[in-house]
C-alpha cells in the first residue's frame, strides 16, 4: 500500500471558486478523477486540468542531504509551533521545497500520515534520511504530546551538527584542492612545457645545470609513465573508497591515524567529543533512558574509535555502572567532560551540563579551524613556490648561463 501513496501525479489546473472567482493551481493526486474530485471537494469546480509538463531535460532530481533533513527539521517545528497542522505543514514544506526529490519524499510521507501512519512511523519508512535518533526523539514527542518541544530540540541539534561538519570540511578541503591544483599544474609543465625547453637546449649543445638535468629527466619520465602514475592514483582511489565502506579494520586503522595528525586530529578529537556531547543532552532532555541514547549516540560520534567506546559504555552502563565511571575506563574523554557529566548525574541536570559541554567544543572546534587555516595558507604558498617555482628556475638557469657567457 505504501508503495501506491507514493506513485502520485502532478496536475495543473484552473477553475471557479465559492465565491465565483477564476482561480489555478496544482494539485497531486493518482490520477485526474481523483484530482477533480479532490478540488470539488474544497469547493472548486474546474474548467480545466492536465498534467504538469516535465523539464525539458529531465526532473534534475538532486540527492538528499543531511542538511536538507536539517533545514527540514526546523521548518516542521516553525509550523507545529505556530498551530499549522502537521498534514498541511508538510503540504507547504514540500511543495515550497526546491530540492524535486526532497519534496517528493516529504509529501509521500504526508500519505502515509494521511494513511492512518504516525509521524515516527512515515518516518522510519524513509530511514535512509531519517536515522534511529531523528525517529526515536519524534515518537517520544509524540506519545508525550510534546512533539512541537521534541522537534525544537531536533532542529537544534541537527543545525550544530551540520555547522561542525562543514567546519571540517572547511579545514579539509582548501588544502586538498590547493594541493590537488599543484599537482596537475606540475604534470602539465613536466610532461608539455619542459620538453619544449629540453629541445631548445640541445640546439645550445653546451653543458646543463644539474638542477635542470634532474627535471629533464623527470619530464621524460613523466613523460613516459604519467598514465602509470594517474592510472595508480585511480585504483588507490577506488581501493581507499572500497575499504572505507567495507572494512571495519581500515577505518579503525585510519580514524586511528587520523587523531594522531597533529592540528587535524585535534579537531577530530574535539568534534567527536562535541557530538557525543549534544547527541547525549538531547536525547537526555527527550527522556530517551540511557542505554537506549548511548547507542544513538555511538552512532553520531563520526568515528569508530569513540563509536566502540561508547558501545562499551553503554554495556557498562546497562550493568549498572555510573556513565562517569565508564568513561573514565574508555580513556578518551577529557578531564572536564567527565567532571561535567558527574556534576550533571548527581545532581539530575545530565543534560544542561552535556549542553555547555557541547557549546564549549563546538566554539574549540571553531577556533582550530580558523588557526588551521591561518596556518596552512603560508604552507601551500611555500609549497607552490618550490613545486612550481622550482621548475621554472630549472628552465631558465641554462638560458641565464648562455646570457653570462655572451656578455
Amino acid at each position: 500500500m505504501a508503495e501506491k501513496k507514493e506513485e502520485q501525479i502532478d496536475f495543473i489546473w484552473e477553475g471557479v471558486d465559492k465565491q465565483g472567482k477564476r482561480t489555478k493551481g496544482e494539485i497531486s493526486a493518482k490520477s485526474e478523477t481523483v484530482a477533480r474530485a479532490d478540488l470539488r471537494r474544497v469547493g472548486v469546480r474546474v474548467v480545466k486540468i492536465k498534467p504538469k509538463p516535465k523539464p525539458l531535460f529531465g526532473s534534475r532530481k538532486k540527492s538528499i542531504t543531511s542538511a536538507d533533513i536539517a533545514v527540514f527539521a526546523r521548518q516542521l517545528a516553525t509550523m507545529l509551533e505556530a498551530g499549522v497542522p502537521l498534514v498541511q505543514s508538510f503540504e507547504i514544506i514540500g511543495k515550497g521545497h526546491d530540492n524535486a526529490s526532497m519534496a517528493e519524499m516529504l509529501l509521500s510521507i504526508k500519505a502515509d500520515i494521511e494513511g492512518g501512519d504516525s509521524l515516527a512511523q512515515a518516518l522510519r519508512r524513509k530511514s535512509l534520511y531519517f536515522d534511529d535518533l531523528f525517529c526515536n526523539l519524534v515518537e517520544a514527542g509524540e506519545q508525550a504530546g510534546v512533539l512541537e518541544t521534541l522537534l525544537d530540540k531536533i532542529a537544534t541539534y541537527k543545525e550544530k551538527t551540520e555547522s561542525i561538519k562543514k567546519k571540517i570540511k572547511k579545514a579539509l578541503t582548501y588544502p586538498i584542492a590547493v594541493l590537488v591544483v599543484a599537482f596537475i599544474v606540475t604534470a602539465i609543465l613536466l610532461i608539455f612545457v619542459v620538453p619544449v625547453f629540453e629541445d631548445l637546449f640541445k640546439s645550445f649543445g653546451a653543458d646543463l645545470p644539474s638542477f635542470t638535468k634532474f627535471v629533464i629527466g623527470l619530464s621524460e619520465w613523466a613523460q613516459e609513465w604519467w598514465w602509470a602514475v594517474f592510472g595508480a592514483i585511480g585504483i588507490a582511489a577506488y581501493v581507499f573508497v572500497y575499504f572505507r565502506k567495507r572494512s571495519r579494520a581500515f577505518n579503525h586503522f585510519l580514524d586511528r591515524t587520523l587523531l594522531r595528525i597533529p592540528v587535524v586530529g585535534m579537531i577530530l578529537d574535539k568534534s567527536a567529543v562535541a557530538r557525543f556531547a549534544r547527541t547525549l543532552a538531547t536525547m537526555s532532555a527527550a527522556g530517551v533512558p540511557l542505554v537506549d541514547a548511548l547507542e544513538s549516540v555511538a552512532g553520531a560520534t563520526g568515528n569508530i574509535i569513540y563509536h566502540d567506546a561508547v558501545m562499551k559504555m553503554r554495556e557498562d552502563v546497562s550493568t549498572g555502572q555510573q556513565l562517569q565511571f565508564s568513561m573514565t575506563q574508555a580513556d578518551l574523554f577529557p578531564h572536564m567532560v567527565i567532571q561535567m557529566v558527574a556534576i550533571g548525574e548527581e545532581s539530575g541536570s545530565i543534560d544542561a551540563m552535556l549542553d555547555k559541554v557541547a557549546d564549549f567544543y563546538e566554539e574549540e572546534v571553531d577556533n582550530l579551524v580558523d588557526n588551521l587555516s591561518s596556518l596552512m595558507e603560508p604552507l601551500i604558498m611555500v609549497v607552490l613556490g618550490i613545486l612550481v617555482g622550482g621548475l621554472i628556475v630549472a628552465m631558465y638557469l641554462p638560458i641565464f648561463k648562455l646570457g653570462a657567457a655572451i656578455g
